[in-house]
């Protein structure tokens, strides 16, 4: 199809809330791995992965052929009845995850994922407001909309009541920070008299955690949801420690603990298979999305058998939850990741790309801060080191265009638009 006739329908069919990136927005034909094809045959290397989602590459060719083959069996039923690819996909997610967290709710999108763990925290607990962090994003239903903690994704509507967000803990650009906060081999250009054992910016960040259910949330909350580097934000990494304490404090008010892995999941960190164990915490939901299907629509909850059991009590119900395509797709990518020691990569590369990157910052002025964990990257761009003003838009706008036209494509993130997010295919290696 000609990229004129697109544009027209573009226009005249499809709504214009439906934002694309670059002034003239790539028409693509192909994908194969690591690489994107547009109409005229140009070649991209994808260093966004499909927006966080083909962590095995485009058109991987086991996850294809295990598509094909199902396929031509059964490719449409819903859950008022059994099908082998559903049971099956469920019996092997739960054997990576720890714990008591077996139990599964098959969606379609990091949205419905996260809408659902939200109500099922009202649910369970009898309780009504839930806790996230600003510049967290948790997906735009009207649910998850009030856990979002970014203008830009929030229309000027009523939504998320009952929702409250407590301060980010950004060690970078937040109030507080040191030099020894991330779990990283990289860190801030920040100072600090904390011992290694200790970290006071974390303990800051808790103070603040505290007067927010102190004062806008009722004394019992449902629940707390948080991601364990925050993807849209701009990959934002907690002090050590964070999440932890963070935990306990949301159990003692009788809330729930929920882990978005929608980004971080299936080893993208590298060190962890899930990016809450690089907290040390055990969750009591976990919302999964994006990588589970390698672009398949699919998403899940994934809970304890004590939290499912109270949860019969709501009627739940999803047409598509558990497609057996996408089941069968999901399957393929865990063993993809299991055959290939993909979690082991993400960790070996990430960790060398992410100290390579970071010499960017010590050779120019508007590279304030590189952070990131396995192949989970972010350079935040600044107008200076002293003031770290965020890099105007139209700037990052030109930074991004001309990585285009070298023919690499690169995600956006941040509060302010200014960071450069680099999620590589799992496969991604030095040569």
């Amino acid at each position: 199809m000609p990229y004129e006739h697109v544009v027209e329908i573009r226009k005249k069919n499809l709504s214009a809330a439906l934002s694309t990136y670059y002034n003239k927005p790539l028409l693509l034909h192909q994908g194969h791995m690591q690489w994107l094809f547009d109409h005229e045959g140009r070649r991209y290397l994808d260093l966004f992965a499909g927006i966080v989602t083909v962590g095995v590459g485009h058109c991987h060719p086991k996850v294809k052929e295990a598509v094909k083959k199902q396929l031509n069996h059964l490719w449409h039923t819903t859950n008022i009845y059994f099908h082998s690819p559903l049971h099956e996909y469920a019996e092997k997610l739960a054997s990576r995850l720890p714990g008591e967290l077996k139990v599964l709710y098959l969606t379609n999108s990091g949205s419905e994922a996260n809408d659902l763990a939200m109500f099922m925290a009202r649910i369970c607990t009898n309780n009504y407001d839930i806790i996230s962090l600003r510049s967290g994003y948790h997906g735009s239903s009207p649910y998850t909309l009030g856990a979002t903690s970014i203008s830009a994704y929030k229309p000027g509507v009523a939504n998320g009541s009952g929702c409250h967000t407590t301060m980010c803990p950004d060690v970078f650009r937040g109030i507080w920070g040191g030099s020894h906060c991330r779990d990283s081999p990289v860190q801030t250009t920040r100072t600090c008299s904390c011992s290694p054992d200790s970290c006071e910016a974390k303990d800051k960040y808790i103070d603040q955690l505290k007067d927010t259910l102190d004062t806008s949330a009722a004394k019992r909350i449902a629940a707390f949801i948080a991601e364990p580097i925050m993807g849209v934000g701009g990959v934002i990494q907690f002090p050590k420690g964070f999440l932890k304490d963070a935990y306990q404090m949301v159990r003692e008010r009788g809330g729930l603990c929920i882990a978005d892995e929608v980004q971080t999941g299936f080893g993208r960190t590298g060190s962890h298979f899930w990016g809450f164990q690089t907290h040390d915490v055990m969750p009591d939901i976990v919302t999964l999305a994006k990588g589970i299907g390698n672009g398949f629509p699919m998403a899940a909850v994934v809970t304890t058998e004590e939290i499912a059991t109270s949860f019969v009590r709501a009627l739940h119900f999803n047409t598509f939850g558990g497609n057996p395509m996408a089941c069968a797709a999901a399957s393929a990518v865990l063993d993809v990741i299991e055959e290939d020691g993909l979690q082991d990569n993400c960790r070996t590369v990430g960790t060398h790309l992410l100290l390579e990157l970071s010499k960017l910052r010590d050779k120019f002025e508007i590279v304030g801060d590189v952070r990131g964990k396995g192949l989970m990257i972010g350079i935040e761009m600044v107008t200076d080191k002293e003031t770290q003003r965020p890099l105007p838009t139209e700037e990052m706008n030109f930074i991004w265009e001309d990585c285009k036209d070298h023919g690499v494509l690169l995600g956006k993130g941040g509060l302010y638009n200014n960071v450069s997010c680099f999620f590589f295919v799992f496969f991604f290696n030095l040569s």
